[in-house]
């Protein structure tokens, strides 16, 4: 589906410039602790995303669950 594949770039694209473009990692451990953090610290249960009616992700299956 198009839709998906937007989503996704849209995804690695907001990865690439608020997380990975501001940092330098020293092991790849640190490079994947990093993206966790920025997944599941922010990404997911904060930013608001246009998608999902500009609610957050976490907020979006609380309300269909």
């Amino acid at each position: 589906d198009a839709y998906d594949h937007a989503m996704a770039e849209s995804f690695f694209a907001t990865l690439e410039s608020e997380l990975l473009d501001r940092r330098s990692f020293k092991t790849q451990a640190e490079a994947r602790i990093a993206v966790f953090e920025f997944i599941e610290g922010f990404y997911n249960p904060r930013r608001l995303h246009s998608a999902l009616g500009y609610i957050s992700p976490a907020d979006a299956e609380r309300r269909t669950a």
